[in-house]
């Protein structure tokens, strides 16, 4: 009897540090219904923990004009999350014999820039020299037309390389539609089969699969973008990114998928630690990030209004992931802060969204066009009624929250403008750096 009674209050101990050990979720789900209200946020998250969902959350609507409400099976494109995916078959290409990181890119298209210099590795880890075709103006003007590979390789190829091959990297969309060919050229398969057979099968993810055209009876995601209301984004076509972007998914399913792949159901160790790798910040299809002292693996993803991040901590076997399908003046940086803070039981505040309010002829006295001798772009500030909104050189146009007087942000990269109009100048605050700009009269 004694032994029996000190089984049972050993279970009941352990079942009680179990529980003391999740955190409490209302705090979180208030955070989450604050994102909201305030039109901050659109989208999924999920936690996951030793392969187990800890937390999910899903708020918004994933189609505003039939009024339909975000849920967990709500699938998302999940923009160059999808490099992982690519990176991890190529590794699998690899193991099977199929192909060689070593290999040129010549064997497989001699037209590229520099193409016998250019390794499959190089691709993978951005070391390439290949111009990103997303970059071109043009680009805009075709996205959303279905392209052929012959089409795609033309547009690839007319642009002369931009650095020699692995003397750097630099971050090109080019590399994975290219390394998508390849993979299909290896396998004699499209790459919508090959993911399906070494990736979405193996590991059982129900919401994955290589996206077509946005069907919402299907519970796919309509991309928005909020400025003072929501707007729906055009299409990419996804015949165009490929591999580079064009995978649909869930956050649970992400959440899986590199549970699996950091468990070596897909790859080998040693091809996961080649993925891994970094070199002048790029491993093969994944990127770091640090939360306190804990090192992450994982990828970030934008694709028309989506945007998605997947973050895996193998110290603890800790996933966060989020996708959304609403590109907001919010940072999914701060979403994932939050989401890190309620796991690892630190603190964080649920932000009340208090903005100055103006008229829009009380925004005249900061529009104007503003340069610096500091670094070599223009900004042009501009307004939309009473949102002001901001357009680098070469970039597009993007709105700015009225933070406080004279104080503006743009808080998904993170920048504040203040505004000194007596005096005709704008400060802009990025990432450390502070610039003084001056109004052109």
């Amino acid at each position: 009897m004694k032994n029996k009674f000190t089984l049972a209050l050993a279970c009941f101990l352990t079942a009680l540090t179990a529980f003391a050990q999740t955190p409490d979720k209302t705090k979180l789900d208030q955070y989450f219904a604050a994102l909201e209200a305030n039109n901050k946020f659109s989208g999924s998250v999920a936690i996951s923990q030793n392969g187990k969902t800890i937390y999910t959350r899903s708020v918004g609507l994933y189609d505003h004009e039939k009024g339909l409400k975000t849920n967990e099976n709500t699938k998302f494109r999940i923009g160059s999350i999808s490099k992982t995916f690519t990176a991890a078959l190529v590794l699998k290409a690899a193991e099977e014999n199929k192909l060689k990181l070593t290999d040129k890119l010549d064997k497989y298209f001699p037209t590229v820039p520099n193409a016998g210099k250019i390794t499959i590795e190089n691709m993978l880890n951005h070391h390439s020299g290949i111009h990103n075709f997303t970059n071109d103006p043009e680009y805009m003007s075709y996205m959303s037309q279905p392209k052929t590979e012959a089409e795609m390789i033309t547009i690839i190829a007319k642009a002369p390389g931009d650095y020699e091959p692995g003397s750097k990297g630099e971050y090109s969309n080019s590399n994975y539609v290219l390394l998508s060919y390849i993979l299909e050229k290896a396998y004699k398969k499209p790459f919508k089969a090959i993911v399906e057979e070494k990736i979405i099968k193996p590991l059982g993810l129900k919401n994955t699969y290589y996206g077509v055209k946005t069907n919402t009876a299907n519970n796919e995601a309509y991309s928005y973008s909020f400025v003072g209301k929501w707007s729906k984004e055009d299409e990419t076509d996804m015949s165009i990114p490929m591999g580079a972007g064009a995978m649909v998914s869930t956050p649970t399913d992400l959440s899986r998928f590199i549970d699996g792949l950091f468990a070596g159901k897909i790859i080998s160790s040693a091809s996961l630690e080649q993925m891994k790798t970094m070199k002048n910040g790029f491993g093969l299809g994944l990127f770091t990030k640090q939360y306190d002292s804990k090192e992450s693996y994982g990828h970030d993803g934008g694709i028309d209004g989506f945007r998605s991040r997947l973050n895996y901590f193998p110290q603890d076997k800790t996933t966060i992931a989020i996708v959304s399908n609403g590109s907001t003046d919010f940072s999914n940086s701060d979403v994932a802060d939050a989401l890190l803070s309620w796991t690892y039981k630190k603190p964080f505040t649920i932000p009340d969204f208090k903005t100055a309010e103006y008229t829009t002829e009380q925004l005249d006295k900061y529009t104007g066009n503003y340069t610096t001798t500091e670094i070599p772009i223009s900004i042009s500030i501009t307004k939309d009624g009473t949102t002001l909104m901001a357009q680098a050189t070469g970039q597009s146009a993007f709105p700015l929250e009225a933070a406080e007087e004279n104080i503006f942000k743009f808080g998904p990269a993170g920048i504040i403008l203040e505004f000194k109009p007596a005096q005709n100048q704008m400060i802009l605050k990025q990432s450390g750096g502070v610039f003084t700009f001056t109004k052109a009269k």
